[in-house]
């Protein structure tokens, strides 16, 4: 196998091949799929292998001290010959990754072969294509984890350790100086526990990415905007714990720390920094200065570590292994995002070059991935996919006939943003329409779009609503979380429904809404897909006319930035903002394109910011999407090529529209604002509930866009293209 080793008298470093490790009793055998690179402490290790003998004797005065004992006790040659010995030899590097069991020791009852695992330690978390890990520095990745965010649970876990030390109560105010990668979990850590965060770091960018994953304020340790920040957060008494997650030989960290602290705070030293109390500010202010050692408790205690002998939890609640599964736990539910955090994911083929150009500067990381090429024989990314539900009705009445001239009676619940601007105002004062009831969960936003828009009812009751048998479709416009439970609801109480993107946040959400279809019989489901209703495009598309071969279709979507606070970025609750919007692009272009797709393949810049989807349809054609939120405000959200048999039709913003052919069109630029198919949509909508007519999209096509909108997730996950598998 291979193992990522340096020599630290030469400083050279090497891919080397090396024994495969024996599977010894209490503890298992890991195959890695993803190992972190600690860029702080393995960079601050490979720079000091590259310094001269006295450079390496500076940085490491504990170790010149046991040099000098072992001269006076062994004498001058014997003690050079102990130290070039060892200083020539390799040494591993590592201590955070991810893998799957591939042997389980005597021993070991809580994971099987296959099961997949985070690791700890610097002697048994390395980089290498396997690791043999005692019990207490394994930990079991819990249920749609993926596996690069599972490689952060050691880091994770000593910023957990560092925060746990500093004691954080609601409604303290913290600072945190260095914003590397532990500094930035520490903010999110603190942020998840209900303290306002203040970050310092010199790194600009690094002050950002801290802003955006929940602290209050960031900026330069000489900037007065710190200060300021502090003061205005703490009335002018100063922080009540600072985190020392810098490292390097200046002492300015330990100084703001005594600055900006309150009497009596909390300094807690988790990096490895210079530190030179200044006597009189830490007297004066009687500041508690505390060190947090690693992982937590059971570090550096072999009993612990190498024995499996754990602490038990009534005098020592979090151990390293408790930690560690803490960590997970608060990534998996969403509380914690590593994925920000992920500057570049390198194949550990790579791994010296890798450390190279981060050694040298020309990559600027704050966290960096190994992948390892086993993994995807072992399950990270063989052959992903995601299963397209099969659509079975059951026996029960799907949209019997009404009397023409009878309005359909609908139910809203919901009655937000998008529904009181973009849905309602294109029913009020429809003849086929009355709009019979509104339930939201506070009193008074049902009597506003009552007030406003003209229901007959204002409640808070769905329960009724459903069994109220005169209410013939029901809109749900709720937050993302609930519309696959309500959609369920609503078709087993015998409704219409017109849901809102998205359909379902999950492969079980959707199969739940499926089970609803079957047991009642009912399929009258309508997902908010609107484009395919937008005039403009149904004009380009009859002008594009019938194709014959393979198309390419690009679709760029300029989402924006999102403002600060937005519910759009509970993704723990809520889900990706593409989960809840890319369903609008993939049914656009799957309408376009005339067949639903059989493979996604995923792939983003840094924290998912923009993401790039490449569909791929049964008769060759492809359709890329490009998601992303770094562009220009000033250029337009939505343009689209769609590009066959010699014809080119683009559409521009849902304002103007173009064939481009044999014969040339172009539409006449829209007089008024964007059509986007919504009244179209509805129209569509409310004259099948109507008439017991077909609904304006197949059941079959709304399934098909939600299991491909899902597949983005797990493909972001897997690094591979996900297949979406149809039933046979």
């Amino acid at each position: 196998m291979k193992q990522v080793v340096q020599n630290y008298k030469s400083g050279e470093l090497a891919l080397l091949d090396v024994p495969v490790p024996g599977c010894k009793p209490d503890g298992v055998l890991v195959r890695t799929a993803f190992s972190l690179i600690s860029t702080g402490t393995e960079l601050m290790k490979v720079s000091e292998a590259g310094m001269s003998m006295i450079g390496k004797a500076r940085s490491r005065p504990d170790q010149v001290a046991k040099v000098m004992q072992s001269v006076a006790t062994n004498g001058v040659p014997a003690t050079y010959r102990k130290v070039m010995g060892k200083l020539d030899s390799y040494t591993p590097l590592g201590y955070s990754l991810c893998g799957v069991v591939e042997q389980v020791g005597t021993g070991i009852d809580d994971v099987k072969v296959g099961d997949l695992v985070a690791c700890a330690g610097n002697e048994h978390a390395l980089h290498a294509e396997l690791n043999w890990v005692p019990k207490n520095l394994y930990t079991p990745v819990p249920d749609g984890l993926a596996p690069r965010h599972a490689a952060f649970g050691t880091v994770g876990s000593i910023a957990m350790q560092g925060v746990r030390q500093g004691e954080p109560q609601l409604g303290e105010v913290a600072l945190v100086i260095g914003l590397g990668l532990i500094g930035q979990l520490v903010v999110q850590l603190l942020t998840a526990s209900g303290v306002r965060v203040v970050g310092v770091d010199p790194d600009p960018a690094r002050c950002e990415l801290a802003e955006r994953l929940g602290a209050a304020a960031c900026g330069d340790p000489a900037s007065a905007a710190v200060e300021a920040a502090v003061a205005e957060l703490t009335d002018g008494h100063g922080v009540d714990q600072v985190y020392l997650a810098a490292g390097g030989g200046s002492n300015q960290p330990v100084e703001l720390a005594a600055q900006l602290s309150r009497d009596r705070g909390r300094v807690v030293d988790i990096g490895k920094c210079r530190l030179d109390l200044p006597w009189n500010a830490y007297y004066e202010k009687e500041l508690d200065v505390r060190f947090s050692r690693s992982y937590g408790p059971g570090r550096y205690d072999p009993s612990y570590e190498l024995e499996g002998r754990d602490y038990p939890i009534g005098y020592v609640r979090w151990t390293e292994r408790r930690n560690l599964a803490c960590f997970l736990d608060l990534v998996a539910r969403g509380r914690v995002d590593v994925d920000p955090l992920i500057s570049h994911i390198a194949d550990f083929d790579d791994a010296v070059e890798t450390y190279q150009s981060l050694k040298d500067g020309d990559l600027k990381a704050v966290a960096v991935l190994f992948r390892y090429p086993e993994q995807a024989a072992e399950g990270e990314a063989e052959a992903p996919s995601v299963a397209v539900p099969a659509v079975r009705r059951g026996g029960g009445a799907s949209g019997s006939a009404r009397a023409a001239r009878t309005p359909v009676r609908l139910a809203f619940v919901g009655a937000g943003n998008y529904a009181t601007s973009m849905l309602l105002p294109h029913l009020v004062g429809r003849d086929s329409v009355a709009l019979s009831t509104v339930v939201t969960t506070t009193a008074l936003s049902a009597a506003n779009a009552q007030r406003k828009f003209g229901f007959a009812e204002a409640t808070t009751d769905l329960d009724a609503v459903l069994g109220d048998k005169s209410i013939d479709a029901v809109f749900v416009v709720t937050r993302h979380s609930s519309h696959a439970e309500l959609t369920r609801k609503a078709l087993l109480a015998g409704k219409a429904v017109f849901v809102e993107k998205p359909l379902a946040l999950s492969e079980d959400e959707l199969a739940g809404v499926l089970a609803a279809v079957e047991e009642s019989g009912n399929d009258r489901l309508q997902v908010g897909f609107n484009r395919r209703f937008a005039p403009l495009l149904h004009e380009a598309k009859k002008r594009f006319g019938a194709r014959t071969g393979p198309a390419s279709l690009r679709y760029l979507v300029n989402a924006g930035q999102l403002q600060h606070g937005s519910w759009y970025l509970q993704q723990g609750t809520e889900g990706s903002r593409f989960a809840g919007e890319g369903g609008h692009f993939i049914d656009t272009a799957s309408w376009l394109l005339g067949a639903d797709p059989v493979s996604v393949y995923a792939a983003a810049t840094a924290g998912n910011e923009d993401l790039q989807i490449v569909l791929h349809y049964p008769d060759g054609s492809t359709a890329t999407i490009s998601y992303v939120t770094t562009g220009a405000a000033s250029f337009p959200k939505e343009t689209l090529d769609l590009v066959a048999d010699g014809k080119v039709l683009h559409l521009d913003d849902f304002v103007r529209a173009s064939v481009h052919g044999r014969k040339k069109w172009v539409s006449s630029r829209l007089p008024k604002a964007r059509d986007k198919g919504q009244s179209a949509e509805l129209a569509s909508f409310v004259k099948a509930v109507r008439t017991g007519g077909p609904m304006p999209v197949p059941l079959e096509s709304l399934v098909a866009t939600t299991a491909a909108t899902l597949a983005v997730r797990a493909g972001l996950a897997a690094g591979a293209p996900v297949t979406l598998a149809r039933p046979l």
